[in-house]
């Protein structure tokens, strides 16, 4: 039986009434009319409707006379209901066409697509060779009118059967969705580029084309990571930055990985050919004296551009490492950055681009966390367009043992992001795409995914074999045109451009980069530095004496008054929960009562104190608003509400912005987001918490890549903090050890703090000291967590108004000459020492806390020691011996001093898991130190 049979044994009569209750309340109806009338939208079969907009219908419900024409409807019916499945069957292979028919667009320039079973034949529909003649009013859906089911079927292969595949109608959102749907069904089929527009389609493509053609020549065997196969990512570049710029955007900022880097530097980028060449040659000199510097396809740059439409536009290429996709929340923290600071919250003024390879978009996981990130408040840029360089092959593995889903780009459905799949063979269906993507994000904020099918000429490196592994591709691919000889060849064919201004440009080209090459000198743009790289450029370099001493960092009594009265204060009518008004109630009284500060109002005031001098703090991480340990509170909720307030914002004589966010369950792209900011925004204290030390191990990659030797490779300073809670108490392996050693392994040419610290006035000065440096540093924190709350870890207000930070802190409680041990040390062992010691009255050890591992203050270690002549000197640390500072501890001081070691036994693991095992060890620890048998 037919499926819509209820609907052609139905009097027409009825159905008018039944769909005129429908619009009243649809609730009410049969579920099955329901969804008749929801999935089909009954209102546009309708042949002719009355003034007020009502179906009409005949006095006798007939409907038997119907049009010659072959439609469905009669004058003065509402629908021949013999004809109607039909009708609705026609708009099913519409949707499906909208839904599906991307598995069956021809983007692959080079081998046919797998039958993805996309289901999309007539016959799938219960429609037959004998309806293509038959009109249907389901054609106005597609903006063609009443038309035979043919030419709705031609229109449909047109649209979405072409060289275009389009994924969108999992969108939910109904406005994108209608928007989309114009953009693909209307423009698509309208677009046709003027003259000058294919002119410059073909000079992007000459540019790309022969500059690889070139280098291939002169530099046979030289890695360049080409992109030959792909060079419409040149066009597709310079439509997608002009047609963004005649959008609002002023800057933009782009991360990709090595492949067709250089080409994008030059030919997007503006950096001259003499520069490239000169690296080419190795005539380059380097300078090697503040680091190591990086090769030339890792490299950022920076230029300004004017578009065709006389629009100036600052473009950023951000420097990168070889790990793949990592620089991607980079870009987003930079992006943010300038957002926040230049654009006064304006996202429509900046604009990320993202770089993709097929095989690392479907690949790295860090693509899904910063994806994860697009819509959050605390990390949204207004949307990124994401391109993808689709060559088909990750090094040498086959896109079948690269990835589970159909497509690279399936992550983009997760966030509701439309994904255009195009053929990079057609030059002109690629800038399509890129006006598109621009569009759509300057209208929406949100991410668009755009992903360009092509080939890959040579292997992963040009001296790469990729026959050992794709022969048959390869073979197809040495015969392959490319991208400009096929755009030549259909511009000539459609008479659209002769062919000689075709060949002249390319021979004039060729010339061009001959005479670079030879160097004739070339001025490049004139380039006008930023605001923040002007005031990067006016800090300087470190120098070995600048860790002699810190800077003076303290504030004045004026400046704990207002922070505190901030930090103290809440609106009127704002009722917090009661155990935050016990904390509001203690926070008070240290401020302006007992005037010692604990921890957590150390931290605050140092914010709130790089607020008032115009400074931008910025803290993320999990839970950071209330902090992991709820010690910080830097935000609290109305109990009857929810409604958040946070203190510093509402500071009074405020210069500066504050922004604490807690973060997505995320280490790697937060991290790395920071990184960005932090390296945008030299005036920013950009802080990330980790919830505990461990999970740190979630964004090794940013550490080693970026923060740990980004200012040696590419020479960006940064000054971002990360605070690791770090400390034996018991909790297991995972949540004891932030890992120091690692950070010290890392650890060389001044390159980052690594700090350990025992007192919140020296926490405070430390944070201070960020900003007040010349130069920026990264600082890598062991932050507490029992001690946030210990009674001794307090600072007298004095110890804020005055002084710098303490690289170490000597012991002021012994007499020297009484001292036959010196225990060095650092972090929370320090108070577990100190509290045996005063109990015991043990007054012939000292105890020297080193809070600043990296860089080691060695020379004040050496005089603090000199005072107790003749002393024992002994390195004393929670952690097991292979781990812990110990090892870098004696690399650093064993020419100078002699020195042994206490600490737990060598082990695999950080920590024991037993809690009665670990106060064992702790207490064995203490003891042998304090020499208590």
């Amino acid at each position: 039986m037919d499926k819509f049979s209820y609907i052609s044994n139905a009097h027409v009569a009825y159905i008018d009434e039944l769909y005129a209750e429908y619009k009243n309340n649809p609730d009410l109806i049969d579920p099955s009319w329901k969804t008749f009338f929801d999935g089909f939208d009954f209102a546009i079969t309708k042949f002719g409707e009355d003034e007020q907009g009502g179906a009409v219908v005949s006095p006798n419900g007939g409907s038997a006379a119907a049009s010659k024409s072959g439609s469905l409807a009669t004058p003065g019916t509402i629908m021949d209901m013999e004809q109607l499945p039909k009708e609705i069957k026609v708009r099913a292979l519409i949707h499906a066409y909208r839904s599906r028919a991307h598995l069956r667009s021809k983007t692959n320039p080079v081998r046919e697509r797998r039958d993805r079973k996309a289901l999309l034949d007539i016959e799938d529909f219960g429609l037959d060779n004998n309806d293509l003649n038959t009109e249907f009013q389901a054609g106005k859906e597609i903006g063609i009118g009443t038309a035979k089911l043919s030419k709705i079927l031609d229109s449909l292969k047109f649209i979405y059967e072409g060289a275009i595949g389009f994924e969108y109608l999992y969108i939910r959102d109904p406005e994108i969705l209608d928007w989309l749907k114009t953009k693909i069904e209307k423009e698509a089929l309208a677009f046709n580029p003027s003259v000058e527009d294919k002119k410059r389609i073909l000079f992007k493509l000459n540019q790309a084309v022969v500059f690889e053609n070139f280098l291939h020549t002169k530099y046979l065997g030289q890695k360049r990571f080409s992109l030959e196969g792909g060079e419409s990512t040149i066009p597709f570049l310079d439509a997608l930055i002009n047609t963004a710029t005649d959008h609002g955007v002023e800057e933009v900022m782009i991360g990709m990985a090595h492949r067709g880097r250089l080409n994008v530097l030059a030919n997007v980028m503006g950096k001259t050919y003499e520069q490239i060449f000169s690296e080419f040659e190795g005539t380059a000199k380097p300078d090697l004296t503040m680091g190591d510097g990086d090769v030339k396809y890792h490299m950022g740059y920076s230029s300004d551009i004017v578009t065709p439409t006389d629009k100036k536009v600052h473009l950023k290429l951000a420097p990168n490492p070889s790990h793949l996709e990592a620089v991607n929340p980079v870009v987003e923290g930079f992006i943010r950055a300038k957002i926040d600071a230049v654009h006064q919250g304006d996202s429509k003024k900046a604009l990320p681009i993202l770089i993709h390879g097929d095989a690392a978009v479907a690949g790295q996981g860090i693509v899904y966390e910063v994806t994860q990130m697009a819509g959050l408040k605390g990390y949204n840029t207004g949307g990124t367009v994401h391109f993808v360089i689709n060559n088909q092959v990750g090094f040498t593995t086959d896109f079948d043992d690269a990835r589970t889903s159909i497509y690279c780009t399936d992550v983009a459905k997760m966030i509701d992001a439309p994904v255009i799949h195009v053929n990079g063979d057609n030059a002109e269906a690629v800038v399509f795409a890129a006006k598109l993507a621009a569009e759509f994000r300057q209208k929406f904020n949100k991410d668009i995914f755009v992903d360009m099918v092509c080939y890959r000429r040579h292997g992963h490196n040009e001296s790469d074999e990729p026959k050992f592994t794709q022969p048959e591709l390869y073979n197809i691919i040495s015969k392959h045109p490319n991208p400009r000889e096929i755009y030549v060849k259909r511009l000539t064919e459609r008479g659209d451009i002769d062919a000689k201004i075709a060949k002249d440009m390319d021979a004039e080209f060729r010339q061009l980069l001959q005479d670079r090459l030879n160097m004739v000198k070339e001025k490049p743009l004139p380039y006008q530095m930023t605001k923040f790289e002007r005031e990067w450029g006016s800090l300087r370099r470190s120098n070995p004496e600048d860790f002699d001493q810190s800077p003076e960092t303290g504030v004045s009594e004026e400046v704990i008054r207002q922070v505190g009265e901030a930090l103290t204060s809440i609106p009127k009518g704002f009722k917090p929960i009661k155990q935050i008004d016990v904390q509001l109630k203690q926070r008070k009284d240290m401020f302006f009562n007992a005037k010692m500060l604990n921890w957590a109002g150390a931290e605050l005031l140092a914010y709130g104190s790089l607020l008032l001098e115009g400074k931008t703090v910025r803290i993320t991480g999990q839970d950071v608003q209330r902090g992991t340990f709820s010690h910080r509170h830097a935000v609290v909720h109305d109990a009857n509400t929810n409604k958040p307030y946070n203190f510093l914002k509402e500071l009074k004589d405020s210069k500066g912005q504050f922004y604490i966010y807690n973060s997505l369950l995320s280490e790697y792209a937060v991290l790395g987001f920071e990184y960005g900011y932090g390296m945008a925004n030299p005036n920013a204290l950009a802080i990330w918490e980790a919830q505990f030390g461990d999970f740190a191990n979630g964004a090794q990659t940013m550490i080693d890549q970026f923060i740990s030797s980004g200012e040696s490779k590419w020479g960006k300073m940064n000054g971002i903090v990360m605070l690791l809670p770090h400390g034996y108490e018991g909790q297991g392996p995972e949540h004891s050890n932030a890992r120091p050693e690692r950070f010290l392994q890392l650890s060389a040419e001044y390159n980052m703090v690594v700090a350990n610290i025992t007192e919140p006035s020296n926490f405070f000065h430390l944070l201070r000291r960020q900003q007040a440096w010349e130069f920026r540093k990264p600082c890598v924190v062991m932050s507490p967590k029992s001690l946030l709350r210990h009674p001794k870890v307090v600072s007298p207000i004095e110890s804020f108004t005055s002084g710098s930070f303490r690289e170490i802190i000597d012991d002021a409680t012994v007499k020297t000459k009484d001292v036959k041990r010196v225990l060095l040390c650092s972090g929370k062992i320090y108070y577990d020492l100190e509290e045996v010691r005063e109990k015991e009255k043990i007054k012939d050890v000292a105890i020297i806390r080193v809070e600043q591992l990296h860089p080691l203050p060695k020379k004040q270690i050496m005089e603090a020691l000199a005072a107790y002549k003749n002393a024992e000197v002994v390195w004393v640390q929670e952690e097991p011996e292979n781990m812990g500072y110990w090892n870098y501890m004696l690399k650093m001081l064993y020419k100078d001093i002699s020195l042994d070691v206490i600490s737990r036994k060598m082990s695999a693991s950080p920590a024991t898991g037993y809690h009665k095992v670990h106060v064992e060890e702790q207490q064995n620890i203490v003891n042998k130190a304090l020499k208590i048998s």
